[in-house]
């Protein structure tokens, strides 16, 4: 009788697991630094766009980072304690500027939604004049 199972996959360790967030970490620091500084990038954001290129262009495999990414977003929650405690203690800060908090939270809101939709609306004239389709949203 023939064994027919599956080639079991190679799992990634987590310390190499580790070292390529660290590595584009690493990279998205030294690419942040390189940002005029009245124009500040956070290494983090940078890093995020570096991990999606990564993937996207298929030089990170998800398997690769898969168990660690996993344990990261369960303890999401813990690691925005720090940020909850840092906001209790300013809240007499939020309290002194509570209205125009919410007035500026409203206004970016709504800009960030025209603008999105704005953009949706050019994306698809411009892939209906490029590939000469119709949109089919009616």
């Amino acid at each position: 009788m023939e064994n027919k199972s599956k080639p079991k996959k190679s799992e990634t360790s987590i310390i190499v697991q580790m070292g390529i967030f660290a590595v584009i970490l690493f990279v998205s620091y030294l690419i942040s630094s390189l940002f005029p500084k009245n124009f500040p990038v956070p290494a983090p954001v940078v890093g995020l766009i570096i991990l999606y290129l990564l993937l996207t262009f298929k030089i990170i495999k998800p398997e690769q980072i898969e168990k660690l990414s996993n344990f990261l977003i369960g303890i999401l929650a813990f690691l925005f304690v720090p940020s909850g405690i840092q906001l209790a203690a300013s809240l007499d800060i939020m309290k002194q500027s509570g209205v125009q908090l919410v007035i500026m939270i409203i206004i970016s809101t709504v800009v960030m939604l025209v603008s999105v939709a704005l953009v949706a609306t050019f994306l698809i004239w411009l892939r209906n004049k490029i590939f000469g389709k119709k949109d089919e949203l009616k």
